[in-house]
């Protein structure tokens, strides 16, 4: 996992897709977000990243685990409307929620993926139950050890209760 950890910045996103309501992070807190950012032209997204994030939806329990797509367009940004992307989260029998980012007005790269910094997709950002980044990685990542990773975060308590007497943090 990664060295020190940052509060998470909350998603800025166009559009929700397979959510009745758009998400935020702040409403996540007590669950690891597993943010997986893609894109349905690049291969190494639809290859690996994909299926990495479906598998790890059906696999981990959702109150524990939230698994949120993040469609990144920063290349051929008019080929990629909503109905587009809906089409192929449909065709891809994707079911775990799915955000189109936010075009940025200062450059290429979309919003979310401007403020978490990333070098392109597929990326993967876990974020642990108290919303801090704890895994920031570009390209996919094996499965097993992503799996171990986020089954430490889950049985990890909230960094508030690790600040508390050690008798305590069994309690959270």
């Amino acid at each position: 996992m990664t060295g020190a950890s940052v509060q998470a910045p909350e998603l800025t996103v166009q559009t929700w897709f397979n959510t009745d309501r758009p998400l935020s992070l702040a409403a996540l807190r007590g669950r690891v977000v597993v943010l997986v950012a893609f894109q349905a032209l690049c291969p190494n997204s639809v290859a690996g990243a994909i299926p990495q994030a479906r598998r790890i939806h059906e696999t981990f329990e959702p109150k524990d685990v939230a698994v949120i797509g993040l469609h990144a367009t920063f290349e051929h940004h008019d080929a990629y409307s909503p109905a587009v992307l809906k089409a192929f989260i449909h065709e891809y029998r994707l079911q775990f929620p799915i955000a189109l980012d936010s075009p940025n007005a200062h450059g290429p790269i979309p919003h979310t993926m401007d403020q978490y910094d990333m070098r392109g997709t597929p990326s993967v950002v876990l974020i642990d139950r108290s919303g801090l980044i704890r895994k920031h990685a570009f390209g996919v990542s094996d499965d097993l050890a992503l799996g171990a990773q986020i089954g430490a975060l889950a049985h990890e308590p909230p960094a508030a209760l690790q600040q508390l007497d050690p008798a305590l943090r069994s309690l959270g």
